[in-house]
């Protein structure tokens, strides 16, 4: 081989690649990026973080009104004593042994205790436990009973008692409103007061309206 022909074949254009390999080639000479995930605008950001603050109140809010209308439900009578007939008081002086506490009943003609029923001795002097207005006095069934209305849906029972009131009269807490008698079914004593509550015709317990609340239960 001469030179020039060695000079000839060293020049010569190099062969095409094979057609079945040309997606090997890396392609460079696409400049176009590739395509990115899009950012939030610091508007959209800020409408966000916004709406997470307020969702946070919100839920806050919630859980602070439900912890009070449970808070409140468990001291709706006491409430009601406060802020309609005034201040309430024992029946009894001095503060009275309960024999038997208030087991409300599941129904309104099922068993239960309508009231509490507190140890006292016969001819003691039966007071009025608020402010209101003598609604009853007088003989039911075997026995003798008061009754008196307060603000608020409010009344108040005491039996047996023998009247020394009588009905529509005005009494303010702690007026007499006659004598206990002795004989009450049930009372491991010579006399207990047994002591009612109702609003609207639902019985609640009377030891609810004390405030403070001492109570000294009878041993078994």
């Amino acid at each position: 081989m001469t030179t020039d022909q060695l000079e000839h074949h060293s020049t010569a254009p190099l062969a095409h690649p094979q057609p079945h390999l040309a997606h090997l080639q890396p392609n460079l000479a696409d400049p176009r990026p590739q395509p990115s995930r899009p950012q939030p605008s610091p508007d959209l950001r800020r409408l966000s973080a916004g709406r997470a603050l307020r969702l946070r109140v919100l839920a806050i809010l919630v859980a602070v009104t439900t912890l009070l209308l449970v808070l409140l439900g468990g001291a709706r009578v006491t409430a009601d004593a406060r802020d309609g007939p005034g201040r309430f008081v024992w029946p009894l002086e001095p503060v009275p042994v309960v024999s038997r506490p208030f087991e409300a009943p599941p129904g309104p003609y099922a068993a239960g205790h309508r009231g509490v029923d507190l140890v006292a001795s016969p001819g003691a002097v039966v007071r009025a436990a608020a402010d209101g207005v003598v609604v009853f006095a007088g003989r039911v069934v075997d026995r003798e009973v008061v009754s008196v209305a307060h603000r608020g849906g409010l009344r108040t029972t005491y039996e047996p008692v023998s009247p020394s009131v009588e009905v529509g009269a005005r009494v303010r807490a702690g007026d007499r409103l006659g004598v206990l008698v002795g004989g009450h079914r049930g009372c491991p004593a010579a006399a207990c007061l047994h002591w009612g509550l109702r609003r609207e015709g639902v019985y609640l317990d009377p030891l609810q309206l004390l405030v403070p609340l001492r109570v000294r239960l009878l041993p078994h």
